[in-house]
């Protein structure tokens, strides 16, 4: 899925990221709003990941959604 479709639906999509990264919070899902840049440093952050790692995430991620 293109990523320009997930940002304008961040509402929609807030669920299903943080089904996928439990430890987001809903402020850092607010702090996000659709911002894939955002995103990678929240997971970076949170699971103590490489940037490629966190990156190859989401493009799995973005790929089933």
């Amino acid at each position: 899925m293109n990523w320009d479709i997930i940002e304008g639906k961040w509402n929609e999509y807030k669920g299903k990221a943080q089904a996928q990264w439990g430890k987001l919070t809903d402020d850092d899902l607010d702090v996000i709003n659709g911002r894939r840049v955002e995103l990678s440093g929240k997971i970076q952050q949170r699971y103590g990941l490489a940037k490629e790692e966190a990156e190859r995430q989401i493009d799995d991620w973005t790929r089933r959604h």
